[in-house]
């Protein structure tokens, strides 16, 4: 492709990213709504939540650093960068060189680790609670998500997203480590997330909460920018699930114009069957207690262990 193309793609891209980050979140609350046969709120929704909480006054503590003001914008960038980086209806695009799976893995632990020492800074309990909780999630997260690398790594032989979901969409057939990597990702998404069963983003019980509980003192933009960060961030994994395990669709360079329009096409279909997967799982599911979290991880973090341990010792891929 040329470059002006190229980069009118990529634009692109960056911008499906943002506009349908609200939808997806509207898309699963109405889902879930009508699975628990409630009318629910209205599909749009979350772009009015994210327009009323733009034009109202930002009030900061009085102790609130430089830090605490600075956190929205930063976590909102990282993520966005880090989705934006994403495959999501083409590859080898001209930013596809950075987006390396480590390179993410990075960027969303940046985002996590102003968040929380935002939710520190202020020196509230809530703030406090929530940023032990979230670390003590990012402990075992993170390390799950570096197994499920290797895997991918070993099949693919580069941690580069578009040469991953390029071979992984020319046919590498039905593999276990594939399969426990897959099962692995989802349960690390779901965590992160902070969605059922680890937590419940509807609630602010104080015994429960873990990202609202971060996020209690910040209101106006700063709240907005926060709460379109978690939305961008749970459309990035349902992107990479998509992207490493359901790449049909995705247009590879030098394609015809029709191609692009069809994987276009394609990507909010493939969000809307994630969004409605994970509105059935949450449905038919109950909040866990907090501290039977690290099970539910570590279980993620033995999937990811046992996927490369397999790749090591057959040699050939099962």
């Amino acid at each position: 492709m040329a470059v002006t193309p190229d980069l009118f793609v990529q634009g692109l891209e960056m911008f499906l990213v943002l506009a349908l980050a609200p939808l997806l979140t509207g898309f699963v609350r109405v889902v879930k709504a009508r699975l628990l046969r409630r009318r629910g709120p209205p599909l749009l929704q979350p772009y009015r939540d994210l327009a009323r909480l733009m034009g109202k006054q930002v009030v900061l503590a009085e102790n609130a650093s430089w830090l605490f003001r600075v956190t929205p914008y930063v976590v909102f960038a990282t993520t966005w960068v880090a989705a934006a980086l994403i495959p999501t209806f083409a590859t080898g695009l001209i930013f596809s060189w950075s987006a390396d799976l480590i390179a993410i893995i990075a960027l969303i632990a940046s985002a996590r680790f102003f968040q929380a020492l935002a939710g520190l800074d202020i020196g509230t309990s809530f703030g406090g609670i929530g940023s032990s909780r979230e670390m003590m999630i990012a402990s075992l997260a993170e390390p799950a998500m570096i197994m499920i690398v290797f895997t991918l790594a070993l099949i693919a032989g580069s941690t580069q997203l578009s040469t991953v979901s390029q071979i992984m969409a020319s046919g590498v057939g039905l593999r276990v480590s594939l399969g426990l990597a897959l099962v692995a990702l989802i349960l690390v998404a779901i965590a992160e997330n902070a969605r059922i069963p680890v937590d419940n983003p509807a609630t602010h019980l104080e015994l429960t909460m873990v990202h609202e509980a971060m996020v209690l003192e910040y209101s106006g933009r700063h709240l907005a920018l926060i709460e379109f960060a978690a939305m961008v961030k749970l459309l990035l994994y349902i992107s990479l699930i998509a992207c490493v395990f359901v790449p049909w669709g995705i247009v590879k360079p030098g394609a015809e114009p029709l191609a692009y329009l069809v994987g276009l096409a394609l990507y909010p279909v493939k969000l809307a069957a994630g969004g409605f997967l994970l509105a059935l799982f949450e449905t038919s599911m109950a909040k866990m207690r907090v501290f039977r979290v690290p099970e539910f991880l570590g279980i993620a973090l033995m999937l990811g262990l046992l996927g490369t341990l397999l790749l090591f010792v057959s040699r050939g891929g099962l």
